[in-house]
């Protein structure tokens, strides 16, 4: 059936070229159908995301434009995100990938037969009601999920390492990504002591405005909790905290590239375990059998550049624990 002009969809049926891999799975016997809801539009930031997930798909013998056929859809203008799950559902996919708490609730209210795997990193899967259990989700969704509290712990010590004397963290949190992560750094807040003036944006247009909320209070820095909406707009928070003089953390390893000082969390690998639960349920299994996974890679990654425009000095044993340094 031919899809409407809702959103923006991509349907990718050109061939990706890459080289063989030595570990790439036999190719499958018939063409696969796989649709993808993203939380937020298409921007340079969220391109690799999307090679990465093409890259292994390739690798475990499904490639785009050959055997497999892939359409993305993304929110843009007044759509919704319930239509575009309505709209990918014409494509008849055989199973659709999501990517925000949003997107998977859309697509999970939109069908209860098409195989949904999510990729989540705000979200406690099981709390929300979207699986019955980790071990065994018993619907027709699975996927990777960093649900654990404790660890927005990490961002509030690693900016400790790097920032004298800190008490005063300005916290930009999302709602629509559930209270998952907050509630971690409020709890990590009070074992040390630290003060959080947690501000919600909920458009990149609030950014800029929950930076001046926070300056009366002379935050020492900031954390950007995770949300589709950091990771879509990361140069754009980087700027805005370099203006603001504030040394600026969050979850998605970019935002360093992009000019924040530090990030710490999963980076494209979680994609690449999304696409192997991809595989599994073209080849037969049921997502209700698919224990939810959480990302088993993380990054710490130090822009130096940016320490240096902050007056920061960045301790020789943190930069001995980064995996990248932007100079």
């Amino acid at each position: 059936m031919r899809l409407s002009a809702i959103g923006l969809l991509v349907t990718l049926i050109l061939g990706v070229l890459v080289a063989p891999h030595a570990v790439a799975a036999q190719a499958p016997a018939k063409a696969a159908r796989i649709g993808w809801l993203r939380g937020g539009p298409e921007t340079p930031e969220v391109r690799p995301i999307t090679d990465a997930f093409i890259q292994a798909l390739h690798d475990l013998g499904y490639s785009v434009g050959q055997n497999a056929t892939l359409a993305i859809r993304f929110p843009t203008g007044p759509a919704t995100l319930s239509a575009l799950a309505h709209e990918l559902l014409q494509f008849q996919p055989d199973v659709i990938v999501t990517s925000s708490p949003a997107a998977a609730e859309a697509v999970r209210q939109a069908t209860t037969t098409v195989p949904i795997v999510a990729e989540d990193l705000e979200t406690d899967p099981v709390a929300s009601g979207l699986v019955e259990r980790y071990s065994h989700p018993g619907g027709n969704l699975t996927g990777v999920f960093l649900d654990v509290p404790e660890f927005s712990g990490k961002w509030l010590e690693l900016l400790r390492e790097v920032v004298p004397g800190l008490t005063r963290v300005a916290v930009l949190w999302d709602p629509a990504t559930g209270p998952v992560h907050v509630r971690g750094l409020e709890s990590a807040a009070r074992r040390v002591g630290g003060q959080l003036h947690v501000l919600e944006v909920r458009r990149v247009e609030d950014f800029a405005g929950a930076f001046r909320a926070a300056m009366p209070a002379h935050p020492d820095a900031v954390i950007a909790l995770s949300a589709p909406l950091v990771n879509n707009h990361r140069q754009h928070l980087a700027a805005l905290a370099l203006t603001h003089h504030l040394p600026a953390m969050t979850l998605f390893p970019g935002f360093a590239r992009d000019g924040g000082l530090m990030a710490y969390g999963p980076d494209l690998e979680r994609f690449r375990q999304a696409a192997r639960l991809v595989v599994k349920i073209l080849h037969g299994a049921k997502p209700a059998d698919l224990p939810i996974e959480r990302p088993t890679e993380f990054k710490l990654v130090i822009n130096l550049k940016t320490a240096k425009a902050l007056g920061l000095t960045i301790p020789p044993t943190l930069l001995f624990q980064a995996d990248e340094v932007i100079r």
